[in-house]
């Protein structure tokens, strides 16, 4: 077992899980995995050299371009958690950073965070080089990925987004969201805030994976008395930030399935202009809440389930 003192990186939160943060699953909610990511990566700037640079005077920002997270363990309400980061690479205007989520009382990870920034201009958004020092202090910060944060269902490779509004509908992808950001849900800079993505996915992902997660269930031995759902890991691609009082639509399909997990994708479009605002891969199980672990899929569900995928989907 990976213990605290094997983990790599400084520590750059620290705080705990509120009764508010937790869903219907009695766990906390991936969107507040996410916001706790997007503070953490405000500490790791300052460790950087840039402390301001989530401030609304501030002349540069960082702007998160993709996030790779696997989700771990459960965290309850009352559960105390801090969070180490690292670089893993840096470019002229870029970089990979790690950032893990800990349980304090055991060390364990409850998740982990690959998350590839953009030094940008704060209010347009474009990219320019990292001063000197930021070079000087990532060489301290420099950290490998342990293999607990390493991807393990979906490919990190470069690729083409291939969303938008038309394609969803040519496909039949669902929707599972529609709304419009206000400016509590946006940064200082007017930007959507991080976690809205992933969180906006998780208010409306219910009624869409329900059905393939009762066929999982239905056809399971033993047949679970209660199911929920669990996302293990996810690729996340912001390719647009949308700003107050933009509208956003999520549109979700299967991908397919194995023997144990739900391969999904969802997209947020613009239904405007039906250009992509970000698009996303995730991995998700059939939960049994009773005993507390994953339901298989078996063969006979994986036979409907795929009878259910679209086929070309991805990012």
């Amino acid at each position: 077992m990976t213990t605290a003192e094997d983990l790599p990186g400084v520590e750059i939160w620290r705080g705990g899980v509120n009764t508010w943060d937790c869903d219907e699953m009695g766990h906390m909610n991936v969107r507040f995995y996410v916001s706790r990511a997007m503070e953490g990566l405000a500490g790791l700037a300052a460790e950087l050299g840039l402390p301001h640079a989530f401030s609304p005077y501030a002349n540069a920002t960082l702007v998160v371009r993709e996030q790779h997270i696997r989700f771990l363990r459960e965290a309850h309400a009352g559960a105390a958690l801090h969070m180490l980061g690292g670089v893993i690479a840096i470019s002229e205007t870029e970089a990979r950073l790690l950032q893990l989520l800990v349980h304090t009382a055991t060390g364990q990870v409850a998740a982990t965070f690959q998350t590839t920034v953009a030094h940008v201009t704060p209010r347009e958004g474009e990219a320019f080089p990292w001063p000197g020092v930021v070079h000087q202090r990532a060489e301290a910060l420099k950290v490998e990925v342990p293999d607990l944060a390493k991807a393990r269902s979906l490919d990190l490779s470069p690729f083409t987004p291939t969303a938008s509004l038309a394609r969803a509908d040519q496909l039949g992808l669902t929707r599972i969201g529609l709304g419009a950001l206000t400016p509590t849900d946006c940064d200082v800079f007017g930007r959507m805030r991080g976690e809205q993505f992933i969180g906006r996915v998780s208010d409306g992902v219910n009624a869409f994976i329900a059905p393939f997660r009762d066929t999982v269930a239905a056809l399971a031995d033993p047949k679970p008395a209660r199911i929920g759902g669990v996302v293990l890991e996810y690729r996340l691609a912001q390719l647009a930030w949308p700003r107050a009082g933009d509208r956003v639509e999520l549109r979700s399909g299967l991908v397919g399935a194995d023997s144990r997990t739900l391969r999904v994708a969802h997209w947020m479009l613009d239904p405007t202009t039906g250009r992509p605002w970000a698009t996303s891969e995730a991995i998700a199980v059939t939960f049994d809440l009773d005993a507390r672990k994953l339901v298989p899929i078996s063969d006979a569900a994986r036979a409907a389930l795929t009878e259910k995928a679209v086929a070309g989907l991805g990012l």
